[in-house]
């Protein structure tokens, strides 16, 4: 059984943002480690957008940044002048070449496409087992959710979304602001909006998100992004480039971020902000602590700390509101916005404000149906 000193399993965002990490502290970058996906990653199946201060680590590769976003409802509309954040989006594709292509220097990393049906933690380390052997390691490090059943909830939700980049003949996008949401669809099947991400004059990534039990048929998807475009951009020809798809699950599950030396990343860790989906920032802050503790000798075993629980708290009280449609999401998002400036929430939205920030976006919504959920959660969330 061959022996490695770290295992990586899963290479998505989560998988190589640690092995991106590791190889840049020299305690750890000449660590055997071997990286376990049952794909290769060659194609551009996502895109990624955050914000922050312009300091992330790939900032070579940011396909486009804006600093002035726009939120919109039936009802209300706000240009938010976000400075000094900007928000930027990154490409799967340009995110998994640009780590990938560190690796020619460094002889000590294996990438295997396998499926790994199981992570066992047993007397003589962790072993994993994939389709075709089994390997053995100090510690695993797992992005992989093997039965996503396991952390539904009764408040669980889906944030189910398609976009499609498309080009243009004529110019018609600001590639300086972009909508960050625009609640002015139809909110019918739940919770949903509009993002428009100008890259030029001419093409823009459009997508349609929704916060749902269920996902839709494709077709529904591309009935509104069709709708949208003509008739909310007033667009009438164009052509589409590129087409993406995914599946995020929102959920209040209280997420293990390790079990003996199997240690959780991304999704698996709670790295996912269950009211919202966010998650780059929150992976990136997550692996550089785990990382920081391997490089100092110490056991990876990062505990939760009362700002997780905090704002683990505040994210059930939002799920449960959306999940049992006691306030429509585009309400409860208008209101905040409204009433706050917009790098407060972005703050908010990335659990970094103090508490008293927190109650300044709090008294934004009704407490009415928010407090008497808030005081429930309280007894349960931990």
């Amino acid at each position: 059984m061959k022996r490695y000193d770290y295992i990586i399993c899963g290479a998505g965002c989560a998988g190589l943002t640690f092995l991106y990490e590791i190889i840049s502290y020299d305690k750890t970058k000449n660590k055997k480690i071997l990286v376990i996906d049952t794909s290769i990653k060659n194609q551009n199946d996502r895109t990624w957008c955050f914000w922050d201060n312009n300091e992330s680590n790939f900032r070579d590769i940011i396909n486009h940044q804006w600093s002035q976003l726009n939120f919109k409802t039936n009802n209300f509309q706000k240009k938010l002048l976000i400075t000094p954040y900007i928000y930027s989006m990154i490409n799967g594709l340009d995110f998994y070449q640009y780590i990938l292509s560190m690796l020619s220097n460094h002889h000590n990393i294996e990438i295997k496409q396998e499926n790994v049906l199981n992570i066992e933690n047993t007397e003589n380390g962790v072993e994993v087992k994939t389709s075709n052997k089994t390997y053995l390691t100090e510690y695993a490090f797992n992005s992989i959710i093997f039965d996503k059943k396991t952390i539904e909830t009764k408040n669980s939700l889906l944030q189910h979304f398609k976009g499609i980049e498309i080009e243009t003949q004529n110019d018609v996008f600001n590639p300086e602001e972009a909508t960050f949401m625009d609640f002015s669809t139809s909110q019918a099947k739940g919770t949903s909006f509009i993002y428009v991400l100008p890259t030029a004059k001419k093409k823009a990534l459009i997508e349609y998100t929704l916060f749902t039990k269920n996902i839709l048929e494709q077709k529904d998807y591309d009935d509104v992004l069709e709708d949208y475009i003509k008739n909310k951009l007033g667009i009438k020809e164009y052509i589409t480039n590129h087409t993406e798809f995914g599946i995020i699950p929102m959920t209040d599950y209280k997420f293990k971020r390790f079990n003996g030396n199997i240690i959780n990343l991304g999704t698996v860790a709670g790295c996912v902000k269950p009211s919202s989906g966010f998650a780059f920032n929150f992976i990136q802050r997550h692996t550089k602590q785990i990382v920081a503790l391997l490089a100092q000798g110490k056991k990876p075993h990062l505990k939760k700390s009362f700002n997780d629980r905090k704002f683990h708290l505040y994210d059930a009280v939002l799920l449960e509101v959306l999940a049992e449609n006691k306030m429509q999401g585009s309400e409860v998002f208008a209101s905040i916005f409204k009433k706050n400036s917009p790098q407060l929430v972005l703050k908010f939205l990335d659990n970094q404000t103090n508490i008293w920030e927190d109650l300044k976006i709090m008294t934004s919504v009704p407490s009415k149906i928010f407090l008497p959920i808030a005081l429930k959660k309280i007894f349960t969330v931990k």
